[in-house]
């Protein structure tokens, strides 16, 4: 049973969570392609949860054929002990700027509305990038910049790099991004400034993560955004950037064109967001790699209109409300990168037993339940869902409609949220508009559904 989380960038948005797990994978982007095809993938895993029922057929959503769609799957991950359930991933090419040759196709990448930026595995980049090109720190002779990314179970530690970044037709050119090292090798060991910041714990591997990497593509552009471009000051969130020379390192400011960026911010035209489509699953699960679309933009194009989905603006921080059970739970969000539905509701029975499980719920039958969801702008959205024994479904189901478990506390909101994670994305159209981006006639950011 097994759930990570990090802080979706505090500095200045606000507190979210982020669980990882992962799949199969899916496109094989390149320069010369303006398309797309995907394909899964189909090796056996193992997951901690006990066994119990589940279905064998696989299903599949689409979003039509196009350059700015890729195939999202939700399927093992890439090693036994990294296959947790309900991760949507993709795959990705990566090239040294300004080369069609000098590139690394990477699959099992977790896409993920509720944070900003491209993460890779150094081992994933075998050896890509070289450290010459890693990111150098102007104010200093010959240093460079590493960043510390906070999880709720660990940290995150590696240097900043560009790369271009090719996924189906689309195209983000020179974009930072994190490379983390899973070989400990490319830096010095991360300071106690950053290791506090994550628990004292590292979980810069693939077994950890869960994923070959993490591409954020959630409602902002920045991964820090201007609270890292001023002088640093370690305020709730800790410090994010660092100066690292071969045997130290300090925190730093980060420009913003510096920092980690979405990088469907950098894409020509589809650039205002995404749409995530994944099939409805069955409730008890499936345990044949689920396939959806990934597509990029929200109008525009014929494939990624809003339609009849209903817009719901956040604050600056991201947050929508949701009412439920007679609470106001007023820094709520959608997030795919979230393997479970998280909200606080202490009449529902933990798990108990193997490490983790209190992270879940167990009732001894299942629970339907429905919610209303409302943006900055006044919409309205009641939402049903329902919540099973996580003990029930069979260690080889990937994708679980009907999971979640308690929400903890995050600094600075506490459990005063609804974290819809990858249940809640099952059978919907779920639209994430960037900050500052006209799209379809509202201005991120928003979710839309």
């Amino acid at each position: 049973m097994r759930k990570l989380r990090s802080l979706r960038c505090l500095m200045p948005l606000a507190a979210a969570l982020l669980l990882t797990a992962c799949g199969g994978g899916s496109s094989d982007p390149s320069p010369t392609s303006s398309s797309s095809s995907g394909s899964s993938t189909s090796s056996s895993s193992s997951s901690s949860s006990s066994s119990g029922s589940s279905t064998s057929s696989s299903s599949s959503s689409s979003g039509g054929n196009g350059g700015n769609v890729v195939s999202l799957t939700v399927g093992p991950g890439p090693t036994q002990a990294s296959s947790f359930f309900n991760i949507p991933t993709t795959t990705v090419k990566v090239c040294l700027p300004g080369s069609t040759s000098a590139c690394r196709t990477i699959s099992n990448v977790l896409v993920d509305t509720g944070s900003y930026g491209l993460r890779l595995l150094a081992s994933a980049l075998n050896g890509l990038i070289p450290s010459s090109s890693f990111q150098q720190d102007p104010s200093t002779g010959g240093n460079f910049i590493v960043e510390c990314l906070p999880f709720a179970d660990g940290y995150t530690w590696g240097p900043v790099a560009s790369v271009d970044l090719y996924i189906g037709g689309e195209k983000a050119a020179s974009l930072p991004i994190n490379i983390i090292d899973d070989s400990n090798s490319l830096e010095p060991a991360a300071p106690s400034s950053c290791a506090q910041n994550g628990n004292n714990t590292d979980i810069s591997s693939v077994d950890d993560l869960g994923a070959n990497g993490i591409m954020g593509v959630g409602l902002y552009s920045y991964d820090c955004g201007s609270y890292c471009a001023q002088p640093p000051v370690e305020q709730m969130q800790g410090y994010v950037y660092y100066s690292c020379s071969v045997s130290t390192c300090s925190p730093t400011s980060e420009p913003l064109a510096s920092q980690v960026i979405n990088p469907v911010s950098l894409f020509p035209v589809d650039n205002n967001g995404v749409v995530l489509q994944l099939p409805s699953t069955g409730p008890s699960g499936e345990t044949s790699t689920v396939t959806g679309s990934l597509i990029f933009g929200i109008g525009t194009q014929s494939n990624n209109g809003l339609g009849s989905a209903t817009v719901l603006t956040t604050d600056t921080s991201g947050f929508i409300v949701t009412m439920f059970n007679s609470q106001q739970l007023s820094s709520s969000f959608l997030d795919s990168g979230s393997n479970g539905l998280y909200f606080p509701d202490s009449s529902i029975t933990k798990c108990t037993g193997s490490s983790g499980a209190s992270d879940f719920y167990c009732p001894s039958s299942t629970l339907p339940f429905s919610a209303t969801n409302q943006g900055q702008n006044g919409a309205q959205s009641t939402v049903s869902f329902s919540i099973g024994n996580l003990n029930s479904f069979s260690p080889s189901d990937f994708a679980l409609s009907e999971v979640g478990g308690p929400a903890t506390s995050i600094t600075g909101i506490g459990t005063s949220y609804f974290d819809f994670g990858v249940p809640f994305f099952y059978g919907r159209s779920v639209f994430t508009a960037i900050e500052g981006q006209p799209a379809g006639g509202t201005v991120g950011p928003y979710f839309a559904y």
